[in-house]
């Protein structure tokens, strides 16, 4: 079996010195005939104690995704702004879908969060508030935390997809005999393990089965639930299709080129928003071809890895009144940038322990001390702009 880290590569087919001047002790000469008289002035003490850090006296709401792989990214960014001074929430105590946390931002009842998904959350941004202007008008985008970060797209149990010569969901969805081996209750509609209501992935998908004219049934569940229904079918060699997304640990159980592969869809959502859905026409997927070989991936009928999502940005989003009245937290929210392979690599450890509290702020005050300069960098950038 490869490695775990080049399991993790395969999807990444995409950094104050002060200077004091010193000087002799000051002689003054004044002029009272021939007598000179010598500055006895005692020298002020040094003062040691620690310099004023721009976030002291400001507290600070913060949210998270109800989505474990969010978790640790949350944490960096929590440890991060306490050592600007800044009192930040326990981000578990507000743990929510998308679908309350941005107008919760546009509200002011919450500052920021670092779980967005562009372009799959701009529905929400266009949302309508009760005042008649829209949540994005009170919001804004920040930084460059995973650019492209979010590989997303759907796995099929890898020896049904051999046997059956499957390659594209188009053909499962097409095709009685392959729909009926996905219909584990025979109502005419194969499964798809597909996202929890509010995360809208759910929304997405229920696009693309419209444009693509797909007839299934997505399953909605826990999604750890799911994961564990999806892996006993994959490593029995049951029929079996779930969406999933990266950085995270399901790929090392869900395993792309090992019990699962990648499947290609034939399309690209556009913009028609055919299932007639609030926000529809944003949810839109161009350039979705990911550079996975065919050794993970099952290619289209042109031999091209298209899973029908974009790879997504993930992206701070933040109350534009706390951004402006907080130029330190904004600098250092516009500076971070995760590398993938970390996030992944903290997911995988992670799922290795009881995901509380304590254990994931280990986790992120381990990478912090692992990449101190690299911090040491942002805060400074955060220290100056504030």
């Amino acid at each position: 079996m490869k490695s775990l880290k080049a399991l993790l590569a395969l999807l990444m087919a995409f950094a104050l010195f002060a200077t004091a001047c010193g000087s002799d002790d000051a002689v003054e000469t004044v002029d009272a005939g021939t007598e000179t008289t010598e500055d006895t002035t005692e020298e002020a003490p040094a003062d040691d104690s620690p310099a004023a850090q721009p976030g002291e006296g400001v507290e600070v709401t913060m949210a998270r995704a109800d989505w474990t792989t969010g978790y640790f990214q949350a944490e960096v960014y929590k440890l991060m702004l306490e050592e600007l001074g800044f009192t930040v929430s326990q981000p578990s105590e507000l743990e929510i879908s998308p679908s309350l946390a941005y107008l919760a931002m546009s509200q002011g009842d919450i500052d920021f969060w670092v779980n967005s998904w562009y372009p799959g959350h701009n529905s929400w941004l266009e949302a309508d508030r009760p005042d008649g202007s829209k949540v994005g008008d009170s919001l804004s985008k920040v930084g460059q935390q995973m650019p492209a970060g979010g590989l997303q797209g759907f796995l099929i149990t890898k020896s049904v997809a051999e046997e059956n010569g499957i390659t594209t969901l188009d053909q499962i969805y097409s095709d009685p005999e392959l729909s009926a081996l996905f219909d584990s209750d025979g109502d005419g509609a194969p499964e798809l393990y597909g996202c929890p209501e509010s995360w809208t992935c759910d929304n997405i998908i229920t696009e693309m089965a419209c444009q693509f004219d797909w007839s299934l049934q997505q399953v909605q569940a826990g999604y750890d639930t799911m994961v564990a229904e999806a892996q006993d079918k994959a490593d029995n060699g049951e029929p079996m299709v779930i969406y999933t997304w990266t950085p995270s640990a399901y790929i090392t159980k869900l395993i792309p080129g090992n019990n699962v592969m990648w499947i290609s869809v034939e399309g690209e959502v556009d913009r028609s928003n055919c299932a007639g859905q609030d926000g529809g026409e944003e949810y839109e997927q161009p350039n979705a071809t990911a550079a996975i070989g065919e050794d993970s991936c099952l290619p289209n009928s042109v031999g091209d890895c298209r899973l029908a999502w974009t790879a997504a940005d993930i992206l701070v989003t933040a109350n534009n009144d706390f951004l402006t009245g907080n130029p330190a937290a904004e600098e250092l929210l516009e500076q971070v940038v995760m590398p993938l392979i970390d996030v992944s690599l903290a997911n995988v450890e992670q799922g290795g322990t009881d995901g509380s509290v304590a254990e994931i702020r280990a986790i992120a005050e381990r990478w912090i001390a692992d990449n101190r300069d690299l911090v040491d960098g942002w805060l400074d950038a955060a220290r100056s702009a504030g």
